[in-house]
């Protein structure tokens, strides 16, 4: 394992105050060369980069204190063996995500550290762990592969596939709306994932347009298995009862309400709210706060995305509402149900799994009222009797009046 030495670690002080433009090269050039003296001479009070930078007023202490937590990353990604960092990709509030050569196979790779801030937050360890062995169970071109985890020191690590592209959220930030051709197209090869993950047991629980990745030939990875559980993992799921874990925007209602039987269908409503974003530009619900959002994944009715867009086909915006159902059973049975109706409205055709869907949930939906009504005007006449009928009453009083008119003819005919 490489030891971070004052040398090493002046060297990245020094690079980093450049790249924040706290200083210039000459700055740094000048400060490392009076420590290099002072190295020569054996002074005892050499002085690191960091001090002698704000000794001589270029920085400031507290610029360097802000600097701490980006020095130690930068210390954690040189101290993973076997890989030479080449540059930082992305930070956020789970891990620091590097672009990293592996020495062995001279490949780029992708390596996720976890903060030293929760190297003793057992939970975050775990959860780190068990997205490793989540994606490595994993094995399909539209998932990104998972290669390796482990420690090295005090940093947990996990090295993955390097995807060279940008992300759906990317796109959208940048142009907006998707078109209706480019939405089915990338949707249909993260179902196609999906569907993978799912006959594997796993659900994703947090797909969203930041975690689909899209290549420079139109290879469409779904990444970032942080939030993956195992279906069958009943002790995972009543240990997270009642937490809500996901993205608000495109979260499901079950996941919203912490059910502990959470099951692939979470992630069909998740695809269909991010495709939802990509052929609205918006997202399905807004609100002030993660919490407003929330409330309307639960209980406000859906706005049709060809409703917000016109352009869009009834096709591709029944599949949307059905994905994005509130109620589990009416949402589709399978990701396989799901693939189908994105190929079949791509070809141009009617998504009849949808459709039957929507059909059935209408019915389901009368009230019963209206169910009774319908029953009482389906039901046969109900036959009358004899005595009932006006027709009778007519007959019987012509025949009446016939019979009359004989006996007077009969009597006076005698007389």
């Amino acid at each position: 394992m490489a030891e971070t030495t004052p040398a090493n670690l002046d060297t990245t002080i020094g690079r980093i105050v450049i790249e924040k433009g706290l200083a210039t090269r000459e700055d740094v050039e000048q400060c490392l060369s009076v420590i290099r003296s002072a190295s020569e001479g054996s002074d005892p009070n050499q002085r690191s980069l960091s001090s002698l930078l704000v000794e001589q007023g270029i920085v400031t202490q507290r610029q360097i204190d802000r600097l701490r937590p980006e020095l130690d990353e930068q210390k954690a990604g040189r101290q993973i063996p076997g890989y030479q960092i080449l540059s930082k990709l992305g930070a956020g509030a789970m891990a620091t995500v590097y672009k990293a050569r592996q020495l062995s196979l001279d490949r780029i790779v992708a390596i996720k550290v976890l903060p030293q801030k929760h190297s003793k937050d057992k939970d975050f360890i775990q959860r780190f762990y068990d997205e490793g062995k989540a994606a490595a169970k994993l094995n399909h071109a539209n998932i990104v592969g998972a290669y390796d985890v482990g420690q090295a020191g005090d940093y947990h690590y996990f090295v993955m596939e390097y995807v060279d592209g940008r992300t759906v959220y990317d796109d959208i930030s940048a142009k907006g709306a998707y078109s209706e051709e480019d939405a089915l197209q990338i949707g249909t090869q993260v179902a196609k994932a999906l569907s993978h993950a799912h006959e594997q047991g796993f659900i994703h629980r947090d797909v969203k347009p930041k975690n689909i990745m899209i290549t420079a030939d139109g290879t469409v990875k779904l990444a970032d298995m942080g939030l993956a559980r195992a279906v069958s993992d009943r002790e995972a799921a009543e240990a997270e009862a009642g937490k809500a874990y996901g993205t608000p925007y495109y979260i499901s209602p079950e996941q919203i309400r912490g059910e502990i039987a959470i099951d692939f269908r979470a992630d069909i409503y998740a695809l269909g709210a991010t495709m939802y974003h990509m052929v609205t530009g918006k997202v399905p619900y807004e609100g002030p706060n993660p919490s407003a959002v929330m409330r309307k994944h639960l209980n406000e009715d859906l706005v049709p995305p060809d409703h917000v867009n016109t352009q869009l086909t009834s096709g591709i915006s029944e599949i949307i509402e059905v994905c994005m159902a509130k109620t589990v059973r009416k949402r589709y049975a399978t990701t396989e149900d799901l693939l189908e109706d994105l190929k079949a409205v791509t070809k141009g055709d009617p998504p009849t799994i949808a459709r039957k869907m929507v059909d059935l949930a209408a019915l389901a939906s009368l009230e019963p009222d209206d169910t009774q009504i319908l029953t009482v005007r389906s039901e046969a006449p109900k036959a009358q009797s004899l005595t009932e009928q006006p027709l009778f009453w007519v007959v019987l009083a012509q025949a009446a009046a016939i019979i009359l008119l004989l006996a007077v003819l009969v009597i006076a005919l005698s007389g």
